[in-house]
């Protein structure tokens, strides 16, 4: 396919030179030259007035500024305030052998052991893949075989949990290296 030259087309075509000779206009050409000596003028005048301001600043009186006389200061830099005969704060004393006591309660357990789902394939390939990718973030898993309704299931499964705390801890640490599908399921 030849190449099409965009930028030698996208240029105007020049006009060929007319026969006639140009003409001069008169008026133009004298406008023009009294432009220079207007310019000329505008500059002599600022440069005049300048040398003015300046004459005009170096006439006027100099103003003596006399510094003003220092305070003497009552007590020298180095010195430290006096230590106080007895300590100002109580609680320093009062709390030095005394013991805090706390009641906690206890947290009630309101379901049983938790389970983690990451996945559930068709092939037994996929479920090891997913394993494998949950391994490398630290976590043992482990793919089970299930037969249902609808045919062989391999699940990628985590747990059990006591707690579903724990769960959803080690789901957030999954989701940050990008393993999105995991589901926290009560497993009683």
């Amino acid at each position: 396919m030849p190449q099409k030259d965009y930028v030698k087309a996208s240029r105007p075509k020049t006009k060929p030179a007319s026969r006639r000779p140009a003409r001069k206009n008169s008026a133009a050409s004298s406008g023009s030259t009294a432009k220079p000596w207007l310019l000329l003028i505008v500059t002599a005048l600022l440069i005049s007035g300048f040398v003015y301001f300046l004459w005009f600043l170096n006439q006027q009186p100099a103003v003596t500024v006399t510094p003003a006389k220092p305070v003497p200061s009552p007590a020298k830099k180095d010195e430290l305030p006096a230590k106080p005969a007895q300590e100002p704060y109580q609680y320093i004393k009062e709390l030095e052998n005394k013991e805090v006591k706390v009641d906690v309660a206890e947290q009630q357990q309101t379901g049983g052991p938790y389970q983690m789902q990451c996945g559930s394939f068709r092939e037994q390939k996929q479920a090891e893949a997913m394993k494998a990718q949950i391994a490398f973030v630290g976590f043992s898993s482990e793919v089970r075989r299930t037969e249902g309704s609808n045919g062989v299931w391999y699940r990628v499964v985590l747990g059990p949990y006591e707690s579903k705390r724990q769960a959803t801890a080690d789901r957030n640490r999954l989701r940050e290296q990008s393993i999105n599908t995991c589901q926290i399921w009560n497993w009683s």
